[in-house]
């Protein structure tokens, strides 16, 4: 899922928030010093009310206004003129709202915001000042994007250069691809040249990679093949724009990036206030999820130490958006060797080609044995996974961010190995608790590709709606697996 807003939606809530404590702290100072020091000057009543009006007036002020667009690109002159357009449009909104209501504390209410915009002028643009710089400098040192740049020999050191010294966003820029000549293993301005035009395609599946600029000069091909390929991935292409051909993608949009102008092609895209809301459901979700994790590991835990002694917690590296790459946790529903035991099953794999492993009788999940009469008794770890109990640990994983409430399920280490390039696209988003191939059936769906199509379509019809939609599915799905006990 990619955000054309360039400074990202998590950036914009920091200057939001610190807003927002700027304007309550300069109205209060302004309180004080307006009243003297005695707060009981004024209607309590009618001021907490009127700090509520002035909050949500602060917050709709900043969205509508777009006070924060290319916020860290600004001046210091564009951030003052900046700065006195947003404090000018909440002092006149408030000051409209005290004498709509017209009464004696509207009245001394209205010197106190002329005060409270004198402080908040000098305040607010002091906090952004501060607050740019610290975070221009924590995105030089750290990045949670993943960058490659295609280009051609010629023009690689300037193209690296423009970009480090342009971009003020959260990617880093992990390799270099070379498609003029086979240098690989070299390094241009610090950037290590990763494959040529041949292997390129390979590396980016294998490897995490978010985003792909690709800028070659005008009298080289255009290498249209390896683009496609980058598309069929699910990775975000920037084109420079003198370079463009005919592509089919499902997003486009022009933007800058690094002094160019590009054409960016995604196979779906979300604005910052759309990715904004899901995030604040994860974590709302995460929340809510780690005290339920916690009050259930109460009960199962001690079970799983009876039944198989060792770790309660399960934890595997698994392979996240893009191919990055993270720690994955659940509660243990198999024995202590079943990684081990793993190779010994892999020929009673209903899904074809190892993309993943399903078994009718999995041995390795704790109490789980075959009965004298051909039935199988579930056991301990069955039950888990049947009532997805196991499965609540993974709040942890979405409160951290690494996961989705609604996402795609990430693959292991080896399944990743097996991945074609179409199969990447299934990750072009941050892997889910839950998503379109659970709420279809997943017990019965033993064909990766489909899989890989349920997992495509959830990205390319992605909204609000439809993760909501998905979420209620799940609930009914487990209450359903529930009462067929």
């Amino acid at each position: 899922m990619y955000s054309k807003s360039r400074a990202g939606w998590a950036k914009h809530l920091d200057f939001l928030v610190l807003d927002l404590l700027c304007v309550n702290f300069s109205f209060v100072a302004a309180f004080l010093l307006k009243s003297g020091g005695v707060i009981s000057s004024f209607s309590r009543d009618d001021t907490d009310k009127f700090v509520i009006i002035l909050n949500i007036i602060a917050v709709l002020v900043a969205l509508l206004s777009k006070s924060y667009k290319n916020i860290l690109k600004r001046g210091y002159y564009k951030e003052l003129v900046s700065v006195f357009k947003y404090v000018l449009l909440v002092f006149l909104s408030s000051a409209f709202y005290l004498f709509a209501i017209d009464n004696d504390t509207s009245a001394s209410l209205r010197d106190t915001v002329y005060i409270m915009a004198a402080f908040l002028l000098f305040l607010d643009y002091v906090c952004r000042v501060v607050w740019k710089r610290l975070l221009r400098y924590k995105l030089k040192n750290t990045a949670d994007r993943s960058m490659l740049v295609v280009t051609t020999s010629n023009i690689a050191e300037k193209v690296i250069g423009n970009l480090k010294a342009d971009d003020l966003d959260t990617f880093k820029i992990s390799g270099v691809v070379i498609i003029d000549k086979n240098i690989t293993g070299k390094r241009i301005k610090g950037v290590p040249v990763v494959a040529g035009l041949d292997d390129a395609a390979d590396y980016v599946c294998r490897e995490w990679v978010d985003e792909i600029f690709v800028n070659v000069h005008s009298n080289k091909k255009y290498p249209e093949k390896l683009v496609n390929e980058f598309e069929t991935m699910g990775l975000v292409v920037h084109n420079r724009l003198v370079n463009t051909s005919k592509t089919d993608p499902k997003r486009q949009m022009v933007e800058r990036l690094g002094g160019y102008t590009v054409l960016t092609s995604t196979i779906n895209s979300a604005s910052a206030l759309q990715l904004f809301v899901k995030r604040a459901f994860d974590i709302i979700g995460g929340i809510i999820g780690c005290i339920l994790t916690a009050v259930i590991f109460v009960f199962v835990a001690p079970m799983i130490y009876i039944k198989s002694p060792g770790p309660v917690f399960f934890k595997q590296e698994r392979v996240g958006k893009n191919g990055k790459k993270f720690k994955f946790y659940k509660f243990r529903t198999m024995y202590l060797d079943a990684e081990e035991r793993k190779k010994e099953l892999m020929s009673q794999n209903r899904v074809k080609d190892g993309m993943m492993f399903k078994i009718e009788f999995d041995e390795r999940i704790i109490g789980c044995k075959k009965l004298p009469n051909g039935k199988v008794k579930r056991g301990l770890g069955g039950w888990l996974r049947k009532l997805s109990i196991d499965e609540f640990p993974q709040f942890f994983n979405v409160l951290k961010g690494d996961m989705c409430l609604v996402g795609t399920r990430p693959p292991t280490l080896d399944e990743w190995e097996k991945y074609e390039l179409h199969h990447r696209a299934r990750l072009a988003i941050k892997p889910g608790i839950t998503g379109m191939w659970q709420v279809s059936g997943r017990s019965k769906i033993t064909d990766f590709e489909k899989v890989v199509e349920l997992d495509t379509q959830y990205i390319r019809d992605w909204s609000l709606t439809l993760d909501l939609k998905i979420l209620f599915k799940t609930v009914l799905a487990v209450f359903k697996r529930e009462g067929s006990m």
